[in-house]
C-alpha cells in the first residue's frame, strides 16, 4: 500500500482528495495536515510514501516546505499540487527536491498514476524549456548556476557540495537564496488570481476533479 499524506489549507480540498486516494485500490490516506506548521509531526506520526502538497499554504510557500521535507532523513516523495500549475513552476520546484508537479484539476486517475509514479522512484515532472531555463538563470547569481544545473540533473547535496567544495551548511543557505529568487520570479509573472477554491457557502471544483467535495470544517483525517 502506498501511504498518502495531504497538505492543503482548504478543508474541501482535503476531503475530495481523502476520499478519492481511499477509494483507489493501493493507496491509502496516511494524514493530513492544514499548514506547514502541522505537516512536521504528522510526517513523524504517519510516515507517508508520498505527500501531496499545496503550493500556496497560508504560512509558508511550498517550495521552501517542499525543500525542508526532502533534507530530511528517509524523506517521503513530494508532489506539489496547485490550482494554477503551469510550467514556470518546474525548475523551482526540481531545486526544491520535488518529484512532481500537479494541477488540481486533473482527472483523479491522473492523480493516482503520479502517486505510483513517484512511490516507485519515478517523477512527475514536465519538460524544461529553453525559455524557462534561461529565465530561472536570470534570476540567480553567476554563482548559483552550477548549482543549479546540478539539481535539476538530481545531482544529490552532499555531491555538490563535494564537487564545488563547500560545507553542508554553506550549500544550504545558497539554496534557500535560489528558492527565494526562483519564488519571486514566479509570482511576478502569475497573473493575480483569486485562491481555489472561493470561500463561499456551497464553493465547488470543476466537475471530475478530484479536489471537489462538499465545502466543509473537517479539518484532519485518520489514515
Amino acid at each position: 500500500m502506498i501511504r498518502v499524506a495531504i497538505v492543503d489549507d482548504h478543508p474541501a480540498v482535503r476531503l475530495g482528495l481523502h476520499t478519492a486516494i481511499r477509494s483507489e485500490p493501493g493507496l491509502v490516506p496516511a494524514g493530513a495536515a492544514a499548514s506547514a506548521v502541522e505537516l512536521a509531526p504528522l510526517l513523524y506520526r504517519s510516515r507517508p510514501d508520498v505527500v501531496l502538497l499545496d503550493y500556496n499554504l497560508p504560512d509558508v510557500d511550498g517550495l521552501t516546505v517542499c525543500r525542508d521535507v526532502k533534507t530530511q532523513a528517509l524523506a517521503p516523495r513530494v508532489i506539489l499540487y496547485s490550482a494554477f500549475a503551469d510550467g514556470s513552476m518546474t525548475v523551482p520546484a526540481l531545486v526544491a527536491g520535488a518529484d512532481g508537479i500537479l494541477s488540481k484539476g486533473v482527472p483523479a486517475r491522473d492523480l493516482f498514476e503520479a502517486i505510483r509514479e513517484v512511490s516507485s522512484g519515478g517523477d512527475a515532472m514536465p519538460p524544461i524549456s529553453s525559455d524557462q531555463l534561461q529565465a530561472a538563470s536570470s534570476a540567480l547569481d553567476v554563482a548559483d548556476l552550477p548549482i543549479l544545473g546540478m539539481l535539476i540533473d538530481r545531482t544529490p547535496t552532499h555531491e555538490i557540495a563535494d564537487t564545488l567544495r563547500i560545507d553542508h551548511a554553506m550549500l544550504k543557505r545558497r539554496i534557500g537564496s535560489m528558492l527565494g529568487h526562483l519564488t519571486a520570479s514566479v509570482n511576478d509573472s502569475a497573473p493575480r488570481r483569486k485562491r481555489w477554491p472561493p470561500k463561499v457557502a456551497q464553493a465547488k471544483a470543476p466537475a471530475g476533479s478530484v479536489s471537489a467535495g462538499s465545502w466543509s470544517s473537517w479539518d484532519r483525517f485518520d489514515a
